[in-house]
């Protein structure tokens, strides 16, 4: 039993999964989506959910430095409500704000080539989403 985080955007959607305790998160992948032609990657994530026994998913929120909800947000909320009615088991909606940018900064202190940032943010920001919802617990 494991719990899924997922950093949603337009074009991706980064996805990291639990430990079976719930203390850790491992980024594991991006799956490509077309937001706008209707297509949300649930295809790939059937697969992972079942694969890895998910109990529940946590959605990174995308609010504004104020404390609103923009288009992103709402899209994540949208998002959240999909998976919640496909699979049935519990969705949080959790704050993102500033966990690209964490990514982006370790990537840059290890010297990634953006090239190479560019292909894993995603699954790094899903992790930072889902690490610190563990933590809260």
């Amino acid at each position: 039993m494991r719990i899924l985080g997922l950093d949603v955007g337009s074009k991706t959607v980064g996805v990291a999964v639990s430990d079976e305790l719930g203390w850790t998160a491992q980024g594991l992948e991006t799956i490509s989506i077309d937001e706008e032609a209707g297509e949300f990657g649930f295809d790939r994530l059937d697969k992972l959910m079942k694969e890895y026994d998910v109990t529940k998913v946590v959605v990174g929120l995308p609010k504004n430095m104020n404390g609103t909800i923009g288009p992103r947000g709402e899209a994540s909320q949208v998002y959240a409500s999909k998976i919640e009615k496909r699979y049935g088991i519990p969705v949080v909606l959790w704050d993102e704000r500033l966990t690209t940018m964490a990514a982006e900064r370790v990537l840059l202190e290890a010297d990634v080539s953006r090239k190479k940032r560019k292909k894993v943010i995603d699954k790094m920001a899903a992790h930072f989403i889902l690490q610190s919802y563990l933590n809260s617990q």
